[in-house]
């Protein structure tokens, strides 16, 4: 049985891998839209495809280039902190 500060420490870990695995898309995906809403408001033009479409290209730029980032950060928590739980039990 896990005691309550292992448990804990491994799901502080855990949501550490989760904010740096989606650290890249968020920002992206923020800088993209403030950049594409200061366009909208300097031109007047209120196109809902002129946000999505750029935004999405981006977000998937940024996923296809950091997504050996985010497999060696998965494998490594899993590797540090998962498995030895489940072989160790403690």
């Amino acid at each position: 049985m896990l005691s309550e500060g292992v448990f804990f420490d491994t799901l502080r870990q855990a949501l550490w891998a989760g904010v740096l695995m989606s650290l890249p898309i968020l920002s992206v995906a923020l800088v993209t839209g403030l950049v594409i809403g200061l366009f909208q408001a300097l031109t007047s033009i209120q196109e809902m495809t002129l946000t999505f479409v750029p935004k999405l290209a981006a977000i998937v730029a940024v996923f296809w280039v950091t997504m050996a980032f985010m497999t060696r950060t998965l494998v490594g928590f899993f590797d540090g902190q998962i498995l030895p739980l489940i072989a160790g039990g403690s």
